[in-house]
């Protein structure tokens, strides 16, 4: 009986056989924690990518390069010719005769009919040059242009041009009118020239 006794509290105080390993506490709670931390980055994640999907990328526009226009572009844009709309009670006469008088101190263009009646004029000062500016030749250019588009407006297609006047504004004048669109069918100089009438004024002294 003292044998079976001792056996008896031998046997309780025998370890049990392992059958797993007892899970760490410690453990436990990391891994409890980085599942639904996976589990939300899955959700994340495609929401992400279709948002990327949806929104076309965007490249940074680049930055325009400006460039000062040269000369002849300015002077083909000013030569250029515009659209001419018809005035109301346009008088419906296509051709006429454009008188340019270029003087030392002016420019001034007048376009009529064939009979003479006065369609459209210009002038350096109604186009809005001021004092020696009025005799350049970029002024009668303009004056030119002015005259033209009026007398447009009333359908001249066709001019015959009179030229009176020393100024440097005769070329520039009848170049305006040509680049604007109208026809010309004659050139003529008209500079009225004195047979010893009178006096002449006096020269400059410079």
């Amino acid at each position: 009986m003292a044998q079976e006794s001792q056996k008896q509290p031998d046997q309780k105080k025998q370890p049990r056989p392992d059958t797993g390993a007892k899970p760490d506490k410690g453990a436990a709670k990391p891994a409890a924690e980085a599942a639904p931390a996976k589990q939300q980055a899955k959700k994340t994640a495609p929401a992400s990518e279709a948002k990327q999907q949806a929104a076309p990328e965007t490249e940074p526009a680049a930055a325009p390069v400006s460039t000062a226009p040269t000369a002849e572009e300015l002077l083909t844009d000013e030569l250029a010719p515009k659209k001419i709309i018809k005035a109301k009670g346009a008088k419906n006469i296509a051709s006429g005769i454009a008188n340019i008088l270029a003087t030392f101190n002016n420019t001034i263009v007048s376009i009529t009919d064939m009979q003479g009646n006065v369609l459209a004029w210009s002038s350096a000062g109604r186009v809005g040059f001021k004092g020696s500016r009025k005799s350049t030749a970029y002024a009668a250019q303009l004056v030119a242009q002015d005259a033209a588009r009026q007398a447009m407006a009333h359908g001249m297609r066709e001019v015959e041009v009179r030229v009176k006047g020393p100024g440097s504004g005769r070329e520039s004048a009848i170049r305006a009118l040509q680049a604007v669109g109208l026809e010309i069918t004659a050139i003529k100089d008209v500079t009225p020239v004195p047979h010893n009438g009178c006096r002449p004024r006096k020269r400059r002294r410079v």
